[in-house]
Order: structure tokens, then sequence, then C-alpha cells
């Protein structure tokens, strides 16, 4: 019979821990660390200079960022607009990126998120909230993300079929309260998980899950008053 080392053991177990990890690991999170290290990377070349590094991160994050910016001011030419202030405020604070506190993403979703806030609270207009035509995935046949907000649990026959349902979306989640609203963006539209929601927001993650269930509910009674009037 073999003998084992002392030190033979613990380091098995060790071996095991590891193997463990990995296998726990899904794909698609692997695929989300992937992209944050390279997110990361790029940003470490951009305050080293490297303008090339400046292009594909914008060129990276641009549809993303517009689309955060679109769902909550409704209007194309204001979210161009402060798409293009994003970018300029990354520029200006983007050494204050740190890789060790959370991942590239979160950052610039809570930068994003300040700016928008910053200027609701100036103009004090309450906007439609969302590109309902846009499909998860972006693949053609994928379902839309007005679709999404739409409860699963309710038949298609109860609403009005195509783009009056996305009109109806529109106009409901316009109407939801603004820390509602935005918890339910983040969490319906952009699938960000709990933890970087609470990161963007500033609240604890118990406060995201309740204004996200808040906001659901509250997006649900709307719709089914606007149903009652178009019916």
């Amino acid at each position: 019979m073999t003998r084992m080392s002392p030190e033979e053991p613990e380091g098995r177990l060790q071996a095991g821990a590891e193997a463990a990890v990995r296998v726990s690991e899904s794909p698609e999170r692997a695929a989300q660390l992937a992209e944050q290290k390279a997110l990361a990377d790029l940003a470490a070349r951009c305050l080293a200079g490297d303008g090339e590094a400046w292009e594909q991160l914008a060129r990276t994050q641009h549809r993303r960022i517009y689309g955060i910016c679109y769902r909550f001011t409704g209007s194309q030419s204001d979210a161009e607009d402060q798409t293009q202030e994003v970018f300029l405020k990354m520029y200006k604070n983007l050494s204050s990126f740190d890789p060790t506190k959370g991942g590239f993403t979160t950052w610039l979703t809570t930068l994003t998120r300040n700016l928008l806030v910053d200027n609701y609270r100036r103009s004090r207009l309450e906007r439609a909230s969302d590109s309902l035509d846009e499909t998860v995935g972006g693949e053609d046949d994928g379902p839309s993300k007005a679709e999404r907000l739409v409860d699963s649990g309710r038949s298609q026959e109860q609403h009005v079929a195509g783009l009056e349902l996305k009109a109806q979306i529109q106009a409901a989640l316009a109407q939801v309260s603004p820390d509602l609203r935005e918890a339910v963006i983040l969490r319906d539209l952009e699938d960000m998980d709990y933890k970087d929601i609470a990161e963007i927001l500033g609240v604890p993650q118990g406060t995201v899950k309740s204004r996200i269930s808040r906001g659901r509910s509250e997006l649900a009674r709307l719709l089914k008053r606007i149903e009652g009037q178009v019916m």
C-alpha cells in the first residue's frame, strides 16, 4: 500500500476544491468574466494614451449606453445628446475606474444612471422610457423587449397585438415612478443581476428587489387601465 505524505491529502483537497469551482462556473459566467477583463484591459490602454483603444471602447459600449438613455428619455435626440455626455464623462473620469472593485460595465452603467438622474432632476419631466421594438439579444426573430415586460402568465389574446401593445407598454412605463422605473429597466431590459443594480442605485439588494416587484405591479396595473380604455 502506497503511503501518502502529510502534505498530499491537503494538496488533493485543494485540487478538488479548485476543480469544483471550475465545474460550478457556468460558461455564461465565464464569458461575462472574460468580457469584463477585456474591457478592463481596454480601459488601461486608454489611460496609457492608446487612441485605438478609445475608439474600440466607445464602439463596443455605444449601443448599450444609447439604449439606456433612450429608455429613460423616450427621445432619440435627447438620447443622442446624453450618450455623448456619458462618453465625455467617461473620458474625464476613466481614471476612477478600479477593476478590483467591480466590472467596467457596472461602473459605466452607474456613471450613465447618475447623469440621467441629474438631468431628470433638472428637467423634472416625465418621459417615455423604452425602445420597445428592439429584440432581446439582437435576434430578428426573437421576442421584443416590450414582450419581456408583459406578464408571461397572461395569454397574448388579452393584449392588443403588435404595435398597439408596444404603444400601451411605453405609455404605461412612462407613468411608473422614476425609482421603480429604473429598477425595472435595469433588471428586465438590461438583464443585470441584483448585486450590480444595487451598486448602481446605491441601495441594498432587498430594496432593489422591492422596487422591481412594485414597479412590475404598477406597470401591470397601468396596462390593465389602458387596456380598459382601449376596449
